[in-house]
């Protein structure tokens, strides 16, 4: 990356304001971001979506190999097959730090203890409307428990990272109480800042984290569901707070309306902050389309990052860019090129938005050459035939079109 224009490479091309002194001053990273990805635990709680063993161990072998820090393998309670999912990766020996989740009891923890995980995500109710509306406990049962578990979870050697579910709903004094409770007389080695339900807006966020941090002397780490689509960027907030770890997955799959993407964020860490987290970015598009196979789900063709469509060029205007840009200025056109996440490379197709560059563009990948008057009406029949099937041409529609207009013989064969 150029030190003197780092919002300009060969690679990627955003707004220099994101660089500028007045901005760069507010920002207060750590000196490492960790990728805490929860995938296979909190993805699979999308409804719909079955991860077999086999299904988990596919993508924690992909994850591995994309660099990710840490993999939050799966929950030992929900079933055996999970259990032994989380054994089977454990024993791969990876690369990442393998974590398993649990409830607020003794017994998950001894089942997180039996997968031979290192560390364990300790879930607890920290509102106090949902401990006793959803879960129908008092108060000080949340207190207890946590406690408890927490102090076994140490006492096994397990690194214990304490979550609060329905942290942003809940009275900030009371939930604050209860954290320091738990660092006192059970034990903490990180504390997730939770976002359950997505409710925090961005302006929120630094006051969040803010306030944990007058209170609790341990690492924080980010974890934001994307009900608003405000998962990226309160994540982007809390890092730029000092808060060291996201919890991240891939697609954003997820409870709901899903989970921060891993794509996304780690992408606006590279290029609008200039923060390497040191993983493969060009695997970004391939494990994503893993685990849309195995998770049996689709995905909007625009999604960023990852959508196959990102680098399709269909509205004339961008065509013609394309054409004069060529691809060595194509970030003209584009944040980042394809190749920076392992996409295709761009490419122009034909549709109801087309130009005459694109048809210009069609014509010499067939070899054929047109006047300006035949180009215009091979553009027009292009929209009709978009307009009437609802979708883009394919090369041989495309074929048909121009030997109708221009006849057979001036193709040339395949």
């Amino acid at each position: 990356m150029s030190a003197q224009h780092p919002w300009q490479t060969d690679r990627w091309f955003v707004s220099p304001w994101n660089y500028v002194e007045e901005v760069r001053a507010q920002l207060q990273f750590p000196p490492r971001i960790q990728i805490h990805d929860v995938t296979l635990r909190d993805g699979e709680q999308q409804a719909g979506v079955i991860f077999t063993k086999e299904d988990k161990i596919r993508i924690a072998e992909a994850l591995a190999e994309l660099g990710v820090h840490r993999i939050e393998a799966g929950m030992p309670a929900v079933s055996p097959d999970d259990a032994e999912a989380i054994r089977e990766i454990v024993k791969r020996n990876l690369g990442p730090k393998i974590y398993a989740f649990s409830r607020c009891m003794v017994e998950d923890i001894k089942r997180a203890v039996d997968c031979g995980v290192s560390g364990v995500v300790v879930e607890i109710p920290s509102s106090a409307h949902l401990i006793q509306h959803a879960y129908r406990w008092p108060l000080q049962k949340a207190v207890d428990l946590s406690v408890e578990a927490t102090a076994y979870a140490h006492e096994q050697g397990l690194e214990v990272v304490f979550f609060p579910i329905d942290f942003t709903r809940a009275d900030i004094h009371w939930v604050l109480d209860l954290i320091t409770r738990v660092a006192r007389d059970g034990h903490m080695d990180a504390l997730v800042l939770v976002d359950t339900f997505g409710v925090c807006s961005p302006h929120a966020m630094s006051y969040f984290v803010h306030n944990v941090k007058e209170r609790v002397n341990v690492r924080l780490e980010a974890h934001f569901h994307m009900d608003f689509g405000l998962g990226v960027a309160n994540t982007l907030i809390a890092l730029a707070n000092g808060v060291e770890v996201m919890h991240t997955t891939v697609l954003g799959l997820g409870e709901r309306a899903g989970n921060t993407p891993m794509e996304e964020t780690v992408m606006a860490l590279l290029a609008l902050y200039g923060i390497d987290l040191g993983i493969d970015y060009s695997k970004l598009y391939e494990v994503a389309k893993l685990v849309q196979r195995l998770s049996g789900q689709s995905f909007p063709t625009n999604k960023p990052v990852v959508g196959d469509g990102l680098y399709q060029i269909e509205s004339g205007i961008i065509a013609s860019w394309f054409r004069n840009c060529g691809y060595e200025k194509v970030t003209e056109l584009f944040p980042y090129r394809w190749e920076v996440v392992g996409q295709r490379p761009a490419e122009v197709v034909l549709g109801k938005g087309s130009g005459l560059d694109s048809v210009k563009m069609w014509l010499e990948r067939l070899g054929a050459q047109a006047t300006e008057e035949e180009a215009g009406r091979i553009l027009m029949a292009v929209k009709a035939h978009s307009l009437r099937t609802k979708r883009l041409l394919s090369e041989e529609e495309f074929r048909e079109i121009v030997e109708e207009i221009l006849g057979a013989e001036r193709v040339p064969a395949r």
